[in-house]
């Protein structure tokens, strides 16, 4: 998987670049047919310190997308892993049902 992290207006630390790499790559334990992962990195508010994470997941046929907002980015990219879980094992789940 081709993962490409983009950071608005700052510059990310190596080590949240590798946090998440290692959350993402995750994923593939659900589908091993991700392309890639673009991954956006930002400020929603810089005086209440609010960071946005958002994912956008390519696989064969789809687009998947999911974001969150929380305090820290670590904790953001944590709940955006577990809402891409979920909708990998949904669509997995009606390959395996229009297969029977």
């Amino acid at each position: 998987m081709n993962i490409k992290i983009t950071a608005r207006k700052f510059k990310a630390h190596d080590t949240l670049k590798e946090f998440i790499k290692d959350e993402l790559s995750s994923l593939e334990k659900f589908n091993d047919e991700i392309f890639s992962a673009d991954v956006i990195l930002s400020y929603q508010n810089t005086s209440n310190s609010i960071k946005k994470v958002e994912v956008v997941l390519n696989i064969p046929g789809q687009t998947i997308n999911a974001a969150d907002q929380t305090e820290d980015f670590k904790t953001a990219v944590v709940s955006v892993t577990e809402k891409l879980r979920r909708q990998l094992e949904k669509i997995k789940s009606k390959k395996v049902s229009k297969s029977r």
